[in-house]
């Protein structure tokens, strides 16, 4: 799989950019803060539908304007689809599929498949749960839109019964009919949230549970003196699940919801659930967070995106291999293991503020950033595009 064109219009600080790009290495360099990753945040969100540095959309629009468009134009095993999203600054944004309109912006997942490495990785095994549930659910929605759907519905849910909760304490104190409004419409959303809440648990613990062998022999690999890395998944409210059968964890969550009722309704916030749950990265048998070296702490996570190489690959998928301004941040053993895991890739797209951080392993093309700040304002452009050994 490979990216063949990349057209950006208004996204962060590109007002227009046409990139035609090929089934090798390429390299974007630039000083910081001049638009290179930028470009790579445009393919990750065409493939996930969501960045990897905020989490609302308005910040992707370039200043001044309403919307930004990505267009992407991938070929995979000989088939060749473009995929469109329109992002708006307010509103649902728009997709398109060959120029057709999408009924939905999910129905682009599947199209590209990625893999993001960044420094803002290391969150994933320091950062707060919510990392973890976001890296999970990165790679359970580029499976496709189907998988993505219950986690959408599952929000939604969440969202209205929460909004009950936050009332619902007053209303019991009134007694009466109100009282019994309240009890009888949490009963209609706890049975929804178990529900999507079981298909999203599900999804989870599958991707899960074919990730970890990936990731325990991708950090073998990486730090063979190190004791064995595993995964855990971890629910909250003191929930376990003895497998990842959608239907049996929609149980063990609607009972558990009734047990927390009383203080849910007095704590005015839901307490069970996936959006709750966390992933342990676990070192022997004590989770790292908290007590990992930095250095143990990078190869976990360098560890946790090689296995997502792996686990793509072996669904058939070769992914699209982005690494964001990583070198600087790898000492020299880890450099080398990457540049040795990435040699393989069909497309490595690579940013970098120096380009003597880049191996000189890495061949390919070299693509220059700048910005031009006129009576237009402030922009993203290239200045030169070059090959490894010279200028085309």
């Amino acid at each position: 799989m490979f990216v063949r064109e990349l057209h950006l219009r208004d996204f962060r600080s590109w007002r227009a950019v046409d990139l035609d790009l090929r089934p090798e290495p390429t390299v974007f360099t630039g000083r910081n803060g001049f638009g290179k990753t930028n470009l790579l945040e445009a393919l990750f969100y065409l493939s996930t539908l969501r960045s990897h540095r905020v989490s609302s959309d308005a910040p992707l629009v370039h200043a001044g304007a309403s919307s930004a468009l990505v267009t992407a134009t991938v070929e995979n095993d000989g088939r060749e689809l473009t995929a469109e999203l329109r992002i708006n600054a307010e509103g649902a944004n728009k997709a398109s599929i060959n120029t057709s309109p999408a009924r939905r912006p999910r129905d682009l997942l599947g199209i590209l498949r990625t893999v993001l490495f960044a420094p803002e990785d290391l969150s994933l095994v320091r950062g707060d749960p919510s990392d973890r549930r976001r890296f999970i659910d990165e790679l359970v929605a580029q499976r496709g839109p189907l998988w993505v759907a219950a986690r959408a519905d599952y929000d939604r849910v969440l969202r209205q019964r929460a909004a009950l909760l936050k009332t619902a304490a007053a209303a019991l104190r009134r007694g009466g009919d109100q009282a019994a409004s309240v009890i009888s419409t949490l009963d209609v959303w706890d049975a929804q949230l178990a529900d999507l809440g079981g298909q999203v648990t599900s999804a989870r613990l599958q991707v899960l549970a074919e990730l970890e062998p990936h990731f325990a022999r991708s950090y073998a690999s990486i730090a063979p003196h190190s004791r064995p890395a595993t995964l855990r998944y971890r629910a909250a409210g003191g929930v376990e699940f003895p497998s990842a059968d959608a239907a049996d964890i929609r149980d063990i969550l609607a009972a558990r919801l009734v047990d927390l009722r009383d203080k849910e309704i007095e704590r005015g916030m839901c307490l069970v659930g996936p959006h709750r749950d966390d992933i342990d990265i676990v070192l022997g048998k004590d989770v790292a967070k908290g007590f990992a070296s930095h250095g143990e702490s990078w190869s976990l996570a360098l560890a946790l995106r090689l296995g997502s190489v792996e686990l793509t690959r072996a669904e058939g998928v070769e992914p699209v291999i982005m690494l964001d301004d990583v070198f600087a941040e790898l000492d020299a053993k880890r450099r080398e293991k990457l540049v040795a895991f990435t040699a393989g890739a069909e497309q490595l797209l690579i940013t970098a503020a120096v380009a003597e951080d880049i191996p000189a392993e890495i061949g390919g093309r070299r693509i220059h950033v700048d910005v031009v700040e006129d009576e237009e304002g402030r922009r993203s452009t290239i200045v030169a595009d070059e090959s490894a050994g010279g200028a085309e």
